[in-house]
């Protein structure tokens, strides 16, 4: 829920109320239900709330704890809080209000910073220490609450989105930087695409004094223990934990003075959700589906089936080519991201729709591939690591299989993918088992590079941005400590899955509606990454462990059902649609000519190729166009 916005300045200055009312104002599409700013009696500090009520209508933000001494601003929700009251108030503390974001601040009185370790939930927020001057903030586990942050004319600057702060004053520009790792599939949880402009990493907390900023790591996934036990099928003890875990997190995010309803694709992960909430409802739970009118991309009769097994109300919206082109632009402005498909757009209606239904709330099934290796490549990463438990023989053996490849010149195999990482080349070559992804990736960097202007990739020029950011992970993290299939799950959740997966939190909260994501609990990840390998990583049927666990939730045809990934229809190349013709115009445009990271002449030769691109290449040119087409949105309209 909600949006919020911290101004600290530094040197004896003074915050600007009018730049923290501007603020504020700026993420009343995530707060609808009303603004509220604060500056201290000194100064020395301002904070901003726009407020999503769905727990405690009366509690307006910032809340001050009994002295007064301490504020706290709150974006998201803190689960399981009405048990940690009550052992609060046991304890002597004094409630102003039934929020959930009280019982932080009151945790955050005892425990300063450990607080963060009884925390359960989706969050960022800001705590204002008046006393000691100490502004402290921070981000959940998974960073599915973003917090950007920067510095300006002598003050600290925090907010929900990054347009806060450009309307709080700050300067808009590009963070080349930046757009060069987003532009290749592998975006940076320090930064955004602005110039100066940071996010708080997921698992952070950020402490500003007059000392300066200091930020540090509060929770990291751990590294797995590696494990001789090899089962043939899921062993009951772990089905049941992981089936009572799931129906914990589920029943927390139900958990509020509101309806909290579904969103359901018809795959397994959105559906368990579905059917675990059901079973925790006294009332028939509101499930909320996305179709298109290009029945190939509909999946809406897969989801129909569920929702009556489940006696869920269904509600399915329905979505024209011209509704993905006529608010491709919006969805854009609102995530503040490059868009690879057409996916955003899709789920920026989608929550238009939950809340047009009167929904402020609902759950998802973002997470469970990433927890039960459900994505193809963590599979394939899984079956080429050495097996747990496997004799020393049979290591040699198949570390001798893998020598072809190694010895085959990786440049041959992916030469667009070598050209930008030779280190990426080489694992892709090992890694052979997973070609789609690598060959899709190689195709798209192919197409990339012939785009930009030269200036700009000369500014790269020996950078091997895939390596750089595994050495970095591998300095945060000790990747060594963990088996090759899970450093891979590591640096996937440190890349796409925090900044662009996770991003639409911005895209649900551009109507006001928070989504909850009961695979992110991390009490529920945690257990899951203790088990072996071979356990998660089957891959027929693949998520067999939760597949089986989830069996009582969903219907035969959910259970029965191979994965099939949510495509939202493409753009690039088919002739006369509607997106594919927004994306043109905006390619074609002046907003274009003006984003300084490609060659316009270039980007207008590759449009008029497109009719004769081979057919592999189109859903690599297809998430390219759409990229492009996101920088000029972005470029025109933060008048970057």
């Amino acid at each position: 829920m909600c949006g919020i916005v911290a101004i600290r300045p530094w040197d004896g200055g003074t915050v600007s109320k009018d730049a923290l009312a501007r603020a504020t104002a700026a993420l009343r599409h995530r707060g609808p239900d009303g603004e509220r700013t604060w500056t201290s009696p000194s100064g020395r500090v301002g904070l901003g709330h726009a407020r999503l009520a769905i727990n405690d209508p009366e509690g307006a933000q910032p809340i001050a704890n009994e002295d007064g001494r301490l504020r706290i601003a709150a974006n998201g929700e803190f689960y399981d809080f009405r048990r940690m009251r009550r052992s609060l108030q046991a304890a002597g503390h004094r409630f102003r209000t039934r929020s959930d974001t009280e019982v932080a601040l009151h945790l955050y009185e005892d425990a300063g910073t450990e607080c963060l370790h009884k925390l359960r939930g989706q969050f960022a927020f800001v705590v204002w220490n008046e006393a000691t001057g100490v502004l402290f903030a921070a981000r959940d586990r998974f960073g599915i609450k973003p917090l950007f942050y920067c510095k300006h004319e002598g003050a600290l600057y925090l907010a929900s989105e990054a347009k806060a702060l450009f309307a709080a004053g700050v300067p808009a520009a590009w963070d080349p930087h930046a757009a060069y790792h987003a532009l290749h599939a592998c975006p940076d949880e320090r930064h955004s695409l602005f110039a100066g402009i940071a996010q708080l990493p997921p698992g952070h907390l950020l402490v500003a004094s007059d000392a300066g900023v200091r930020i540090e790591r509060y929770w990291d996934l751990p590294p797995s223990p590696r494990t001789r036990v090899r089962p043939a099928s899921p062993p009951n003890q772990h089905v049941e934990e992981v089936r009572n875990l799931v129906r914990e997190a589920v029943r927390l995010r139900i958990d509020a003075d509101v309806p909290v309803g579904c969103l359901l694709s018809g795959g397994l992960d959105s559906s368990a959700v579905l059917g675990m909430a059901s079973s925790c409802a006294s009332e028939p739970v509101a499930a909320f589906t996305v179709g298109f009118e290009r029945r190939s991309y509909d999946e809406s009769d897969a989801a129909r089936g569920m929702a009556k097994s489940a006696r869920a109300n269904h509600v399915v919206a329905t979505l024209r080519d011209s509704d993905l082109a006529d608010h491709f632009a919006d969805a854009v402005w609102h995530a503040e991201t490059l868009q690879y498909n057409a996916h955003g757009v899709a789920r920026f209606l989608l929550s238009r729709s939950v809340r047009q239904a009167g929904y402020r709330a609902v759950l998802a099934g973002e997470g469970a591939d990433e927890a039960f290796f459900g994505y193809e490549f963590l599979r394939a990463a899984a079956s080429a690591s050495p097996a747990a438990g496997a004799s020393p023989i049979a290591g040699v053996l198949r570390r001798l299989r893998f020598l072809p490849r190694l010895l085959r010149s990786p440049s041959r195999r992916f030469p667009a993918l070598a050209a930008v990482s030779p280190w990426m080349a080489r694992i892709a070559s090992l890694l052979g088992t997973s070609p789609a992804l690598f060959g899709r990736l190689a195709r798209g960097l192919g197409h990339l590079r012939s785009l930009y202007a030269p200036a700009f990739l000369h500014d790269f020029r020996g950078y091997d941005l895939y390596r750089a950011y595994y050495r970095r992970c591998n300095e945060a993290a000790s990747l060594a400590k963990r088996e090759p299939a899970r450093q891979l799950l590591y640096l996937w959740l440190h890349s796409l899955f925090a900044n662009y997966h996770l991003a639409a939190d911005r895209l649900d909260m551009a109507h006001g509606v928070e989504v909850r994501l009961p695979f992110l609990d991390h009490r529920l990840f945690e257990y899951v990454n203790t088990l072996p390998l071979p356990l998660l990583a089957a891959t027929r049927p693949e998520k067999l462990l939760l597949r089986t666990a989830m069996r009582p939730y969903v219907s035969d045809a959910v259970h029965d059902r191979t994965k099939r990934p949510f495509w939202a229809p493409p753009s690039a190349g088919l002739g006369a649609n509607p997106l594919h013709d927004c994306v043109q115009d905006a390619l074609r445009g002046q907003a274009m000519q003006s984003v300084p990271f490609f060659d316009q002449a270039s980007v207008l030769r590759f449009l008029d190729a497109l009719p004769a691109l081979p057919d592999a290449d189109r859903p690599a040119a297809d998430s390219l166009l759409l990229m492009l087409a996101s920088a000029a949105i972005l470029q025109e309209r933060y008048r970057l």
